[in-house]
């Protein structure tokens, strides 16, 4: 229940971290692979009612085991890293990254229509809703006209509002072209981290990563990301499914206008796609200060799929043929277009 990985960095002799985004990735993989048994049972070519019923309970032992883990910090509002020492002590590492964001991807809506042609499973999760109190706590029920609905997350609809404060700020995680890998907030407050006469300094860095910590990559660093955003938006329709236009959070965050949480993936969607789009000045954000790219007419209309892209102006980074997954840019405009 508990995902040990080798520490990011270097970790005291002994220690290890516990770790807010492997934790729910698995989370999320739990929920995905019920969906997907409950194709296989409906499509009639494989009874997958016991796997739906595996997955599910897998869900409800990972959900335990993150709050186990206390990687939730209640008075921040965000999920963080925990590091514990060979002593058993236990450090929260508090960086804003993409670590405090990606429980959000374990979120699911069961429906009576799913439900009712599964009665074992059914009876299943009741059994979880009658017996495990604390289960309660990540599993909400709807029910109106007869249809029931059964809601199942990491990130609960009291801490979902907090989480979303952070990530859509625009001075945190929010940047004109979708959602950074880590919040802005550490480019006048790096994060140091102090233990056994040593010292780890994090800061914001929107592009190439500057050092060697973490293996010096950028992953969380500050760029923009496709995958995780589309994630992020696909997270934001499922929460909306669900909660519906009653539940509202501000957007951008310090704002003071309220939107659903359709419209915020709307407007994350329409970020991430306008870093391809030319604005008013006649220049590609995907192409900053490149300017065969910008100017010239045989160049500029050959749009390239890079692998991250700048925290602040969009431009570009790494590989540029990432088609593999910056060009989900493709569904996000089909989206759009629907």
């Amino acid at each position: 229940r508990r995902h040990r990985q080798r520490v990011r960095g270097h970790p005291p002799r002994g220690g290890r971290l516990e770790q807010s985004d492997a934790t729910g990735w698995m989370a999320a993989y739990a929920l995905a692979m019920a969906s997907i048994a409950t194709i296989l049972h409906r499509s009639g070519r494989r009874p997958a009612t016991d796997l739906i019923i595996k997955f599910l309970e897998h869900f409800v032992g990972i959900r335990e085991a993150m709050d186990t883990l206390g990687v939730w910090d209640e008075e921040d509002g965000l999920y963080y890293d925990e590091l514990v020492t060979a002593d058993g002590d236990r450090v929260a590492v508090k960086v804003r990254s993409m670590v405090g964001l990606i429980p959000l991807f374990a979120v699911e809506t069961l429906d009576s229509e799913l439900i009712d042609r599964l009665p074992r499973f059914k009876h299943r999760m009741q059994w979880f809703i009658e017996n495990r109190p604390d289960f309660s706590l990540h599993i909400e029920t709807q029910s109106q006209d007869g249809e029931v609905r059964r809601f199942l997350s990491l990130v609960n609809r009291h801490r979902l509002p907090k989480v979303l404060r952070y990530m859509l700020d625009e001075q945190e995680f929010l940047s004109p072209y979708g959602v950074r890998a880590l919040s802005r907030y550490h480019k006048d407050h790096p994060y140091v981290f102090s233990m056994m006469g040593t010292s780890q300094s994090v800061e914001y860095q929107p592009a190439e990563s500057t050092n060697g910590l973490f293996g010096g990559n950028s992953n969380w660093r500050g760029p923009v990301w496709f995958p995780v955003n589309y994630l992020l938006i696909e997270s934001l329709q499922k929460f909306h499914y669900y909660l519906g236009d009653s539940f509202t959070v501000e957007y951008p965050t310090g704002s003071g206008q309220k939107r659903t949480l359709a419209d915020v993936a709307a407007e994350l969607s329409r970020r991430l796609t306008h870093t391809f789009l030319r604005g008013p000045d006649g220049r590609r954000p995907v192409y900053g200060g490149a300017e065969k790219f910008q100017q010239d007419p045989h160049w500029r209309d050959l749009i390239l799929f890079y692998e991250y892209f700048h925290g602040d102006n969009g431009a570009g980074i790494g590989a540029s043929h990432q088609t593999g997954w910056t060009g989900l840019v493709a569904k996000l405009i089909q989206q759009s277009g629907e």
